[in-house]
């Protein structure tokens, strides 16, 4: 018994070693140098200190903001430790329930837009913590945004025009903008004015 056991923990050991020590030293180790900003968490800094990561959606509530996806992740939303969606499917009451009230938030917010709501403005994404919305979501929200700074609709609009990422190789995913970045952008050039 004892050779049939011998092999199995040699083999285990072995491979603990591999997979469990020297395969993420050997990878954090390759990261680091070549990959730094990704390897930390992709992180954006203001005056030296994290303001986010743009990888992960944060929300934003403030009128002078520019609000990010809905959250599903946690019971608060935007909660990185419970990444995931509601998983509530389309003949479930509770998903109608909560996208009609999403909606009417969107439409309380944002009084001056009176277009379709984008799909983006009031669902959820798989993860919960889309960091990302349409240039549909964010131009639905330049009103309120410019009247809250005091700005014009259009300065803003040229905020979200330069903020926004273009299909990547010009085929894949969508145009998008990153909300972190919109936001940091906003108060860089149109800080409010109270």
């Amino acid at each position: 018994m004892l050779s049939e056991l011998k092999p199995a923990i040699l083999i285990t050991m072995f491979f603990t070693l591999l997979t469990g020590i020297f395969y993420p030293l050997a990878i954090t180790g390759a990261a680091q140098p070549l990959f730094h900003r990704q390897a930390n968490g992709s992180l954006i800094l203001v005056n030296g200190e994290p303001a986010g990561s743009e990888l992960i959606g944060q929300n934003f509530a403030k009128p002078e903001y520019f609000h990010p996806r809905p959250s599903a992740a946690g019971m608060n939303g935007y909660d990185p430790t419970a990444s995931g969606g509601s998983n509530l499917g389309p003949t479930n009451p509770a998903l109608s329930d909560r996208l009609t009230k999403d909606a009417a938030q969107f439409r309380k917010d944002n009084p001056d837009f009176d277009g379709p709501i984008p799909a983006d403005a009031v669902t959820t994404s798989a993860s919960g913590l889309d960091p990302e919305i349409s240039p549909a979501n964010a131009l639905a929200q330049a009103a309120r945004v410019a009247k809250a700074r005091n700005a014009s609709r259009a300065e803003v609009e040229s905020l979200v025009a330069a903020n926004t990422a273009s299909r990547d190789f010009g085929v894949l995913g969508e145009p998008r903008v990153n909300v972190l970045k919109l936001n940091l952008a906003l108060d860089r050039s149109l800080p409010v004015k109270r």
